[in-house]
């Protein structure tokens, strides 16, 4: 078997040396004096350097492709993983500046309320299945802080409510669309005023106003504010926006559905007024309607 092999490797390495003679006897040759043979060695040296040009351009085509692809995946990986931060950082912004404007909000209220003002933060919120509605709002100020039952709770975006309960270093604010809570109102555009109390409803966020004569000619639309009467909350604070009034052909008074100007799902930060607060909760305030204005 070895002498075998060995005369096939002879037989092979001589014809790989043989080729290329004829090809380069071949090529040398005049064409006018090229043999039969001359001939057909040109003809299929040609057609293998033809072939060989084609798979060498094909190939050459192949790798530029996967080199081309290989540099379009790793540039749109940087380019995905740009787009992750900017939009990572776009959200940071928009955090950040819905957290300054709640804060400048919460300033200004300050300027313009007066008296003594703690600022908070909703630590927790109680949440009624199956609407999700907030029904009870936690804060990081408590007994500690001063902060005692009664005192009235306002955000940037309007009133909240009033502590209901405090802790050593917490307390529980009675939202004001509770039923249990009552404040006295008046409306901005025609000055009528009644008291507002919260409907307790599980799907929405809504207040009804009490005693508000069926003359009063108010409009949906309408802006409802504190009237700073009976010593409970400042004045001109914004309670919330008339959605609907149902006039009867009968009875004294008109009622009026408001729905609340604050976002109890999104509520952050806090002012609770301190100054001049009552003790008592505004559970206690009395049925009685208010005084009407001449």
């Amino acid at each position: 078997m070895s002498q075998l092999k060995r005369i096939r490797e002879i037989a092979i390495a001589s014809v790989l040396l043989v080729i290329p003679f004829f090809v380069l006897n071949a090529s040398l040759r005049d064409p006018s004096r090229q043999s039969w043979l001359d001939q057909q060695i040109l003809y299929t040296l040609s057609w293998v350097q033809s072939g060989g040009t084609s798979a060498a351009r094909v190939f050459s085509d192949f790798v530029d492709d996967y080199v081309y692809l290989v540099e379009v995946r790793e540039e749109n990986e940087r380019l995905e993983a740009r787009v992750a931060r900017l939009e990572a950082e776009r959200h940071q912004l928009l955090d950040e500046g819905l957290e300054n404007r709640r804060l400048r909000s919460l300033l200004q209220l300050r300027e313009r309320v007066g008296g003594e003002l703690i600022a908070a933060e909703v630590v927790s919120r109680d949440i009624a299945p199956p609407f999700f509605r907030v029904t009870r709002v936690e804060l990081d100020r408590g007994a500690r802080d001063r902060v005692r039952a009664g005192m009235p709770v306002l955000s940037g975006q309007g009133l909240v409510g009033l502590v209901q309960r405090t802790s050593g270093r917490s307390c529980e604010v009675q939202l004001v669309v509770d039923r249990r809570t009552a404040v006295d109102v008046i409306v901005q555009r025609t000055g009528a005023r009644g008291m507002l109390r919260g409907t307790g409803e599980d799907e929405r966020y809504m207040a009804r106003i009490q005693y508000l004569g069926r003359e009063d000619a108010l409009r949906v639309g309408d802006l409802v504010h504190t009237s700073g009467l009976g010593q409970r909350f400042p004045p001109s604070i914004l309670v919330g926006r008339v959605t609907r009034i149902v006039r009867e052909d009968f009875g004294l008074y008109q009622e009026v559905e408001v729905s609340p100007a604050v976002d109890f799902s999104r509520l952050e930060e806090v002012l609770i007024l301190t100054e001049g607060a009552l003790g008592d909760t505004i559970a206690d305030v009395a049925e009685e309607p208010p005084a009407r204005e001449p």
